[in-house]
């Protein structure tokens, strides 16, 4: 009869346990991140919800716009009474866009420039136009749509 040699098996050293711990918190933190819902048809992701009311007709100058920086918007009034709206994430980097003056959306990161009309580059480094987004006018409230 052969005789086995009885080796006990080496349990894994604390520092191997503490790492997998550590991993799997990191997993489970990344993936509660990752959890957003992105059914929305909106172009961005951190607006609010739709039908939320930006503010009144009256925020808005004429020629200029306002920027919703919790909605993630840029409503701006080209020529009186017409109301646009564009995201406020510049399309060069990310950055938010900053100032309304002269017609003209400017952010800060890098100086790129846009139209309050109609959201176009005016000035680079962005080569994308702002998104458009969806509002309502009712009355004197402007709203997501």
């Amino acid at each position: 009869m052969a005789s086995e040699s009885i080796h006990p098996a080496s349990a894994p050293s604390r520092r191997v346990v503490v790492a997998a711990v550590g991993a799997a918190g990191l997993a489970l933190t990344l993936n509660a991140c990752g959890s957003e819902d992105d059914s929305s048809s909106s172009s961005s992701s951190d607006t609010a919800g739709a039908g939320s009311v930006l503010g009144k007709t009256s925020d808005i100058p004429e020629g200029g716009g306002k920027i919703f920086k919790d909605s993630g918007v840029v409503v701006t009034q080209p020529t009186a009474g017409e109301f646009k709206a564009f995201s406020s994430k510049c399309t060069h980097q990310g950055c938010a866009v900053t100032g309304i003056t002269n017609g003209v959306i400017t952010c800060p990161c890098h100086k790129s420039e846009f139209s309050v009309t109609d959201g176009s580059v005016k000035k680079g480094p962005a080569t994308q136009p702002l998104p458009e987004e969806k509002i309502t006018v009712s009355g004197d409230s402007i709203s997501l749509a």
